[in-house]
This record gives structure tokens, sequence and C-alpha cells, in this order.
């Protein structure tokens, strides 16, 4: 098993910056993928970003590239969402997840789950 414990989430205005982090302990993997989905009120969970533990491949949703940037500290297992130029369009429970091996875009494909920390963008 794997416990995911995020932290992070919070009030922000449009235009701002907010960074969450995800700690992982539990059961250690050579290779695997740490990622960042989302939920908006009304909809349903969407892809955000991923990254790799080796290479330190990433991966990113086009509605937040160019403003969103993940990274990890391998050494601590924790990875890291910096949000910049905050849009209300933001706002939402972001959850981290890990699955074994390779960065990969689809929910279905991540067997770990965070208890998701709230973001809202006030325009």
């Amino acid at each position: 098993q794997v416990q995911l414990v995020e932290s992070g989430g919070g009030l922000v205005q449009a235009g701002g910056s907010l960074r969450l982090s995800c700690a992982a302990s539990g059961r250690t993997f050579t290779s695997y993928t740490m990622g960042w989905f989302r939920q908006a009120p009304g909809k349903e969970r969407e892809f955000v970003a991923a990254i790799s533990r080796i290479g330190a491949l990433t991966n990113y949703a086009d509605s937040v590239k160019g403003r969103f940037t993940i990274s990890r500290d391998s050494a601590k297992n924790t990875v890291y969402l910096q949000m910049s130029s905050l849009k209300s369009e933001d706002t939402a429970v972001y959850y981290c997840a890990f699955r074994p091996g390779a960065v990969v875009l689809s929910q279905n494909e991540y067997h770990y789950w965070g208890q998701g920390t709230q973001v809202t963008v006030s325009s």
C-alpha cells in the first residue's frame, strides 16, 4: 500500500500562485509516477500533470501548460505542483495520485489516491 498526503490548498485571487505538495509513504517502487488530477463542482475528474521518478519525465494538460509546473523530490518521495497565473476555472479539489511505472494520463491507471485538497480561485 501507498499512502499519499496532500497539502497546500487554499483560497487565492485570480492571477495569484499556490503550491501543492504530496508526500508518499509505504510500499516502495523503483519506478513510479506521481500525478495531479482535479475535479471541479459538477464536472468529472481530469488530468492536470504527472511526473516520473526516473528521468523526471512530465506531462501536462493543455489547460495548464505554461502556468503550472510539476516537480519531485525523489529523496523525500514528494511531488509538488506550482500553480501560477491562476484562473477561476482552476477552482477544484486537487488529488494526488500514484502508479507504479511510466507516466500515463488516464486516472484509471493510478492505483493510489490522496484525500484531495481544495483550491479556490476568486475573481
